[in-house]
């Protein structure tokens, strides 16, 4: 993937990420609260040797054993001999070794320095505790140079008395600390930050692994070997309001429709359909809403327009436009009224045939040689007849009506819609030997921008309708999408 790639996914998943990148802030402050904090004094000791002498040699002959003894000394002062006589002292709770877990030294290279460094919950307690294992270390360390007898001395000499060659001196008392040195509230908050950002990169790495929906027209047409007549801008009210042809503030979605209808209209220029049925691969993909913008925009061209509710699972079109359902396709099947008995008028120019009462047996209703009769009869009254079928995975309607069509359009949901059920689609089609006119990308990303067609677009005002036929050549125009006989 390149980087154009990953920025498209981040911004598809940046909730994601901005919620792991809170969580990671939280748990870094959480930390921090939680903590105790924990304060640092520290003390420095001094290291020098005896000599007899004052000349040069001696002298660099002492900084020398300072130097190789002062390594041995600093791991001296976490023992017991220190820490157990600093605990009863100071009447510490703590162990010699718990106490020695505290404490820590170091003798920097090529010096005779000694650094003690004690750590504690009180301030106050850290720093009684590190001069108090300076004081204690010094005694240890003296005793232990110390030799235990001395030589015994030559006739008529004075007797040598017992003293150790090294001398410790503290030179930095250890004062109060001021504030804690754990917890770091930045190293936390980075740590936060980062730790959160890499859980929520690795989260959104595995949700588009593990996605496998459709998400740009192009992917869709390469996966179904299909044209995308249509992308349809995704718009959040479109569940509640499907009709968006006379609808003021949806100028995007109609303009989507209205480049539906013109590719509908030149892809198939040698054998244009009559009768197009509208499906989806599951359900929840826009069929409906596709079908019925679709039916009025062709209504809108000039056309002799029917849309037929053959959804008879879940049918919509006379809740859409306000008709009745009660009478409508399965009524005219049963033979109990005439197609014109129960077409109805919606919006004035569309010729609406309902669903009718919902049967138990819409399969075999669907495929049976009425409903082929009737959509010839349909074909032969009007221009374009749009049927609005059932999802095709989820039940057979489809696959015994879709035969009786001229041509089949597949509605395809952007983000959702996966790519084994597109293909599980298109595949149910082409064994049925049905001609596929291609598909429809809807609820995708909308247009950003305001180009040409959308600053003229908001301030159109729709002149007069004219009927067909009246002579008026924009209106008689468009019925070159079909060919009567």
């Amino acid at each position: 993937m390149e980087l154009r790639g990953y920025l498209k996914v981040l911004a598809r998943r940046w909730p994601t990420a901005l919620i792991f990148l809170l969580l990671g802030i939280g748990a870094g402050q959480a930390v921090t609260a939680l903590t105790t904090p924990v304060y640092e004094a520290r003390t420095q000791l001094f290291v020098a040797t005896w000599t007899d002498g004052a000349d040069s040699a001696d002298l660099n002959q002492g900084q020398t054993f300072s130097q190789a003894r002062v390594q041995s000394y600093a791991a001296i002062v976490a023992t017991r001999q220190v820490t157990r006589p600093v605990a009863r002292e100071l009447g510490l709770s703590d162990t010699p070794e718990e106490l020695a877990s505290r404490i820590s030294a170091e003798a920097p290279l090529n010096t005779v320095l000694i650094n003690i460094t004690v750590r504690d919950t009180v301030p106050v307690r850290a720093a009684r505790i590190a001069d108090a294992v300076a004081k204690r270390f010094v005694t240890v360390v003296e005793r232990l140079e110390t030799p235990k007898r001395a030589p015994a001395p030559a006739r008529g000499r004075t007797p040598v008395q017992l003293a150790s060659p090294v001398s410790l001196g503290i030179t930095q008392e250890a004062g109060v600390p001021a504030s804690p040195v754990s917890p770091n509230r930045l190293l936390n908050l980075v740590a936060g930050v980062l730790g959160g950002l890499l859980l929520g990169g690795g989260v959104i790495a595995l949700r588009e692994a593990l996605d496998t929906s459709i998400k740009t027209s192009e992917a869709l047409s390469d996966l179904t070997s299909l044209p995308v007549l249509g992308s349809i801008p995704y718009d959040k009210s479109a569940t509640q309001q499907r009709v968006v042809m006379d609808t003021a503030g949806n100028f995007a979605r109609g303009e989507a429709f209205r480049k539906l209808r013109a590719n509908l209209q030149f892809a198939q220029v040698d054998d244009r359909p009559r009768v197009i049925v509208v499906t989806s691969p599951v359900p929840g993909e826009g069929k409906t809403s596709t079908a019925v913008n679709l039916a009025l925009s062709l209504a809108d061209a000039g056309l002799r327009t029917c849309l037929v509710d053959a959804d008879l699972r879940r049918p919509c079109v006379a809740h859409t436009f306000g008709l009745v359902q009660d009478a409508g396709l399965t009524t005219v099947l049963i033979g109990q009224a005439r197609v014109e008995d129960v077409v109805q008028k919606a919006a004035g120019r569309l010729a609406v045939l309902t669903s009718g009462a919902v049967p138990p047996n819409p399969t075999e209703l669907l495929s049976c040689g009425r409903m082929g009769q009737l959509l010839r009869e349909l074909a032969d009254e009007y221009d374009v007849v749009i049927v609005d079928s059932a999802p095709l995975l989820p039940v057979a309607d489809t696959i015994g009506l879709a035969p009786l069509a001229q041509g089949v359009l597949l509605v395809v949901r952007a983000s959702r819609t996966g790519r084994d059920q597109i293909r599980s689609a298109a595949e149910s089609l082409n064994r049925m030997g049905v001609r596929v006119l291609g598909t429809v990308f809807s609820m995708s990303s909308a247009f950003k921008g305001r180009g040409y067609g959308y600053g003229y677009g908001l301030a159109e005002v729709p002149g007069p309708r004219l009927p067909v036929g009246s002579g008026n050549p924009a209106a008689s125009a468009p019925r070159s999408f079909v060919n009567k006989k």
